[in-house]
């Protein structure tokens, strides 16, 4: 319901659209989607029915604070593929970037020091990203296993960073006939010294050292 006129109701699928829509523009807030809405509803009656207007902002906001985050994000990699499949891209064949990044103020109660954390899947060659999920307890790791077992990644190369250079992610991603780049570190130990003598004795070759 919409506080401004408590016996309109506004269509869910309608809402989640405006907020798609205000999001790719750049939408940052629930202010932000309310405000691209109400900008721009005679162009967005052309494609949804509005019967109710604009929600509001608190609409907005009240309505993301109840749907469940994973049904969400499992809804929005739904929409994804079929974007593609429209688009006809299919399935990514080229390079994936996996990373995890904490959400900016996305502090819950009681875990003021421990901000979600989101790991998603960039698509490299059509700049989409084609999957995200929640990390549960901010386990990285984990979050990203369960997220590579859930795309169809045959051919890709997956690149991550030092924290997944370790066998399992090696494993999942071989498991879905995937190539992978992972960052490898000093404090890996043996991986890291033998991966300097495989290229010491590679002899010269082309390459460069970053810092």
């Amino acid at each position: 319901r919409d506080p401004r006129d408590i016996n309109a109701r506004h269509d869910l699928a309608e809402l989640l659209f405006l907020a798609l829509a205000a999001t790719l523009c750049g939408a940052k807030s629930c202010v932000d989607i309310a405000e691209f809405a109400e900008g721009r509803e005679e162009e967005l009656k052309e494609f949804i029915e509005l019967k109710h207007g604009c929600p509001s902002h608190d609409t907005f906001s009240r309505v993301f604070r109840l749907l469940d985050p994973q049904e969400l994000s499992d809804a929005l990699s739904a929409f994804m593929a079929a974007l593609r499949r429209e688009l006809g891209l299919g399935a990514p064949r080229g390079v994936v970037a996996v990373d995890g990044k904490a959400l900016r103020r996305g502090y819950e109660k009681g875990r003021a020091f421990m901000p979600p954390l989101m790991v998603s899947a960039w698509d490299a060659e059509t700049r989409l990203a084609i999957a995200a999920t929640r990390a549960p307890a901010s386990d990285e790791v984990a979050a990203t296993l369960a997220l590579l077992k859930s795309l169809d990644l045959k051919g890709c190369t997956v690149t991550a960073d030092a924290l997944h250079c370790r066998p399992e992610t090696a494993k999942a991603l071989l498991a879905q006939k995937a190539h992978y780049a992972l960052g490898l570190k000093a404090n890996r130990g043996r991986l890291f010294a033998a991966a300097e003598k495989s290229f010491a004795a590679a002899g010269e070759i082309a390459g460069f050292e970053t810092r």
